[in-house]
């Protein structure tokens, strides 16, 4: 974990910066000794905003599979979709 006074940001920002984004760790910024800011490299802001939408994603799914919500499994999945296909091709074949 990276700590740095907050006045570091202002004296030191391209070391701060550089520091991000070699580890892809934030840095903890405090100010009088206490927790401030936190500073992160945009690319690792933008993974964990990524994650943090998917876990969200998957937890919805998860809730509605608890609460009763129809799912199909990967063999009901590949069924579906080849029975689709193979009615697709027949019909571009009467077309033709």
């Amino acid at each position: 974990m990276n700590i740095k006074p907050s006045a570091s940001i202002r004296n030191n920002y391209n070391e701060i910066s550089k520091l991000c984004k070699s580890t892809g760790e934030p840095v903890y910024l405090t100010k009088s000794g206490e927790g401030d800011l936190v500073v992160m490299d945009i690319e690792a802001f933008s993974r964990r905003e990524k994650m943090l939408a998917l876990r969200e994603t998957l937890l919805d799914i998860e809730r509605d599979r608890i609460n009763g919500a129809k799912y199909y499994s990967v063999d009901e999945v590949d069924a579906e979709l080849r029975r689709t296909i193979a009615e697709a091709s027949e019909h571009g074949r009467a077309e033709v």
